[in-house]
Formats: C-alpha cells, structure tokens, sequence
C-alpha cells in the first residue's frame, strides 16, 4: 500500500532544542550519479566487539579493513536502547515521543511491586501514514531490499520495500534460532536443514546486488546475529576456547557469531568488488544499540542493552563512500543513527518538506568539515527488567531502565529519572564510564541541561508519567 506525506503543523523550534532537518534539493554537490546505499545494522553489537575498536578477543578482519576505508565515527549512538525503538527511530527519521515506540511490549517489565508509577502505554509499530526510509529512496527510483530482522512493522513489503527475506514483526529468530529450519521466516521456509541464518541472509542480499546491478538499489542488512539465542558454528566455537579471555571478553559462542558476522561482511564486500560497484556504493555499518552486559562487557562504558548510560546506547560507526569520504579518516563527532535519514535525503537530492526529521544530515562530516554542536535527546518513559542483577551495572539491580530522559550536550550528559525526580550529570571527557556524579557539585550545569531537555520535552510533547503505581511495594525484595 502506497503512503502519502500528510501534511501537519510545523513544530518550530531553535536548533539548540531539536535537530530537525528538511533537505534542499542538490546541496550536496559533485555528485554525478546516486550512489547505491547498503545500511548493515547488526543484532546488539556492542562498541567494542570489533577489532577496530580496541576488542583484543573478537577477529573482525573484514570490518577491520572496511573501517581503514571509511570513517570511524568514535561517538556515534542509537536513537533507544533496545531493538524496535531504535529500529522505528532509524526508518522514520524521529524520536520516540513521536511515533510512541519505546519497547517491545509492554513496558511494564519487572516485578509490579517494584515499580513506583504507571508508564507509558507501548506502541507496538509504526504506523500505515508514516513516511519510512525505504519509502523515500522508492520515490527516488531505487530498488530496495530488506534482509533479516525488521521488527518495526508487521511486513516491510508495505513500508517501501520491494523484497523482503526474513523480516516481520519478530525481533529473534526463536528457538529454532540460527540453524534451519528457522521459524516461520517470511521466504526462508524451504532453508536446507542445518543452513546458517547469517550466511543465507548474506547470499540473498548478494542476489540482490547481482540482479540490481545495473540500476541504484538500498540494501538493508539487518542481521539477526548476534541476539540471543546464542548460536554459533561448532569450529569457531572451539577456536575461541582455546584462544581464552581478553579485556573482560571472554564468551566463546557469542564470538563465533561475531567473527561469522563477519566473514558474511567479507562475502558482500567481495561480491561488489566483483561487480564494480564498490566506488559507486555508499556503505554504512553499525548496531541497533549497545551490546548484553553479561555478555560482552564494553568497559569503561557503563551497563549494557535496555540502559541509557553509555553501554547501552554507544555502537560502533563506519561509513564508506570512496571517493567522497576520505579513506582511513575517524571522526569523534556525536552522531545517532536518526541523521541517516536527512543524510540520505540530502544525498537523493529530495525535499519532503512535511516531514519533520529529528537528525541532522552529517554530509559536512564526510567532506572533512564540521556541524554546529546540538543535544541529543533520549526519552524512555517505561521499565526494562534487569536481564543479570549481578552483572547489568544499572542504576539499581532490578531494572536496566527506570522511566527518564537522558540528553547528552557537548561533553556532558543528564539523566533525569521520573520516580524519584532524580538527576545525575557526568562529564564524559573526564568520566566516560559515567561513574562521578556530579549533579549536586555543579548545580548550574545540571540546571542549563534539564532546561534544554524539558524543553525539548515540552516541544515534542513527549509523555512524562507520575501515576503512582498502587501495587508497589517499598518493603518488598525480590
């Protein structure tokens, strides 16, 4: 089903307090032709699970030399901490007090006597009138293909995209998890038995370029890997006990899902060489949000996936565009993973000038040039359950996320909690680990940030609960 842009009050608002973004048709200049574009977003890959990362334990050979080709963006994030937020927030361009996806339902995670307010209603997915990414490069003229994890719609093949393999509404791919049969995967019924999900993935997409070649395609790549269940090849696995822990990495299977990643990478990177399509491919690689604490640790960032402090929403960035961006280059730019969207818009030359945009079109960075510096917003109005007490690093054991906002402006970052009205400010040059607060001791520097984000809060009319939840329980202990 075809979807128009409905038009809708202009929400005007200083740069200061929100990002929006509207293109103007050829601003990017010396650009003869359209680029292809392949977004690669792996599964809760966490910032430092690569090799060009730091990570001593994981052997990412092809994403390594991907990144010596690019730019490292060393402070890029996503837009939630958790999977179809993060994922809604991409496709649409915009924050989630706009189209309400803040979880995967309900967000009334966690024992109820241990929640002190009613939060949020979830949003399940996006909705019919919403203007997708994939939708935006159809009115470009491009083919567009989506493979693996969707998770923001019940079928992408009504949200823009013209193939589709493997996605629906589902976030992991079950118990059947990575080995054929899979469960019910929309075209993958017929998989040989013992057929790795990663790999098949990877061919279908490699299809797609082939049968696409001559015209300009959008390629989303959405792995599976490496959600859990933790699945991995039998030599890989044995290849990672042996090898032993490194930099509080240790976790065998969940390396062998990483290192296959990988290899899969390396198999598509090939194909377009093979094809001469890698000069004239724009290629970006990145997680939906940050990876399982328990898992993988990402020190010095704090906590994991389902949290707002900085493991749960730092990823890893790498973008190619050879010939446009400068090989080899790292930028410590704050970027998020909502300026893909005014990015490309730039990029295809169209203005969609109802659609409000919540990122900021960061082509000035792959010229070598700046942005103006602007806040990055949060809002999680709902509760996530601790997925480890012992091991998630949160602000208390019982919950990865209690309902709040984060905004990160410059080198500090807020947090404001709703239960307890509750602040906490850290300077991320001097404590990236996010350990210091130092609310109290500099009163005015948390003042300037929580004006910024109640503002941007008011702006957008992002819900704030404070219904006291009557079954909470002070007293009560898990």
């Amino acid at each position: 089903m075809k979807k128009t842009i409905k038009s809708g009050v202009s929400i005007m608002i200083s740069l200061m307090l929100l990002s929006s973004c509207k293109s103007k048709s050829g601003t990017f200049s010396n650009v003869s032709e359209r680029p292809n574009i392949i977004y690669i977003n792996v599964d809760d890959l966490g910032w430092k699970d690569v090799g060009y990362m730091g990570s001593t334990y994981f052997e990412t050979p092809n994403i390594d030399k991907l990144s010596k080709e690019g730019m490292i963006f060393t402070q890029g994030y996503a837009a939630a901490a958790n999977c179809a937020p993060s994922r809604a927030c991409l496709m649409s361009g915009q924050n989630t007090p706009r189209h309400g996806v803040y979880t995967v339902s309900p967000s009334t995670r966690g024992n109820p006597k241990t929640r002190k307010i009613i939060p949020t209603p979830n949003t399940d997915h996006l909705t019919n009138n919403m203007v997708t990414m994939a939708e935006m490069f159809k009115m470009a003229g491009y083919t567009t293909g989506t493979f693996g994890k969707w998770h923001v719609t019940k079928n992408p093949l009504n949200d823009g995209f013209d193939v589709n393999i493997g996605g629906d509404h589902r976030g992991n791919p079950g118990r059947e998890g990575y080995t054929a049969p899979y469960n019910k995967l929309p075209n993958l019924e017929l998989a040989p038995e013992g057929e790795n999900l990663t790999d098949r993935l990877t061919t279908e997409a490699i299809n797609f370029i082939k049968q696409n070649k001559n015209k300009p395609f959008f390629l989303y790549l959405p792995f599976y890997a490496v959600h859990t269940p933790l699945m991995g090849k039998v030599e890989l696995i044995e290849k990672y006990k042996k090898k032993g822990e490194s930099g509080g990495q240790d976790n065998p299977v969940y390396a062998a899902m990483v290192e296959n990643v990988d290899i899969n990478i390396g198999r598509l990177l090939s194909e377009l060489d093979k094809l001469n399509l890698s000069e004239s491919t724009l290629i970006v690689f990145t997680s939906d949000n940050g990876g399982i604490r328990s898992i993988s640790r990402q020190t010095p960032l704090r906590a994991g996936k389902g949290s707002y402090y900085e493991g749960g929403v730092r990823v890893p960035y790498i973008v190619k565009w050879t010939n446009k961006i400068k090989a080899g280059t790292t930028n410590s730019t704050p970027i998020v993973n909502m300026d893909f969207f005014p990015t490309f818009m730039e990029i295809l030359g169209l203005d969609l000038p109802d659609k409000i945009l919540d990122g900021k079109s960061i082509i000035p960075l792959f010229k070598g040039e700046n942005i103006d510096e602007r806040p990055l917003f949060w809002h999680f109005p709902i509760y996530l359950a601790a997925y480890n007490e012992s091991e998630d690093d949160g602000r208390d054991p019982l919950f990865r996320t209690r309902p709040g906002s984060t905004i990160r402006y410059k080198n500090w970052k807020l947090h404001h909690y709703f239960e307890d009205d509750g602040l906490e400010l850290y300077n991320l040059d001097n404590d990236l680990g996010e350990r210091i607060n130092l609310a109290e001791s500099n009163p005015n520097k948390t003042q300037e940030l929580y004006k910024i984000l109640d503002s941007w809060r008011k702006e957008v009319q992002a819900p704030i609960p404070s219904e006291r939840n009557p079954e909470y329980d002070p007293n009560f202990r898990n």
